[in-house]
């Protein structure tokens, strides 16, 4: 992968040590996440109470420890950054990597043996998304991360004619493979969410009016 990416990933939170550049498949999945990831907001710009928060419960996590704003601001930060960047399942929207194989077309594994016929012998799987990309008629593919939310399946393709910057697709479970978004490039993907850091600039800036 490209500086540019392995930099992202770091800045969300991802220890890139272990990465040794031997394969795009060895180096994402040499990746750690000690915290989820959340999408940066797109829709209405958080500034006032009625308005979507960054994250859902952020303003529960403020008022319970709105008491520190008057006493330790450096404490208050840090509790609501603790909140929300941790490997935590409860559902507020984040996004949760973990990359793993998946060799749906690759005799002699675990995932041939209980998808291949899924994927060669049924009419629900449409991989047009991926062959507009991906000239590999058999691809490996590799779990990237997955969601809560719609679409919650976000994967790659190991012959990606790209590897420095591949492109991401998604699926869902209710539609498995049948129905793939391209989602664009690695860089890209990675560009929509926010940082803890953000965050916590969001959350002055929105304390401060």
């Amino acid at each position: 992968m490209s500086p540019t990416v392995l930099a992202q990933m770091q800045q969300l939170g991802g220890r890139i040590d272990q990465v040794e550049g031997q394969s795009l498949a060895d180096d994402l999945q040499a990746i750690t996440f000690d915290t989820v990831l959340y999408r940066r907001p797109t829709d209405t710009p958080w500034a006032t109470a009625a308005e979507a928060e960054p994250i859902a419960g952020l303003n529960e996590v403020v008022e319970a420890h709105r008491a520190l704003l008057t006493t330790d601001l450096v404490a208050f930060y840090q509790r609501v950054a603790d909140h929300f960047y941790r490997l935590t399942e409860a559902p507020q929207g984040q996004v949760f990597y973990r990359p793993s194989l998946f060799t749906p077309f690759r005799p002699g594994t675990a995932d041939y043996a209980e998808w291949n016929d899924y994927f060669t012998d049924s009419d629900e799987v449409d991989l047009s998304p991926v062959f507009e990309v991906v000239s590999d008629p058999a691809p490996d593919f590799i779990y990237l991360a997955h969601s809560y939310g719609f679409p919650d399946t976000y994967f790659l393709c190991l012959s990606d004619p790209n590897p420095a910057n591949p492109t991401v697709f998604s699926t869902d479970h209710e539609e498995f493979f049948a129905s793939i978004t391209n989602e664009g490039p690695l860089e890209n993907f990675w560009q929509r969410f926010m940082s803890k850091e953000e965050l916590l600039t969001r959350l002055r800036e929105r304390l401060a009016q």
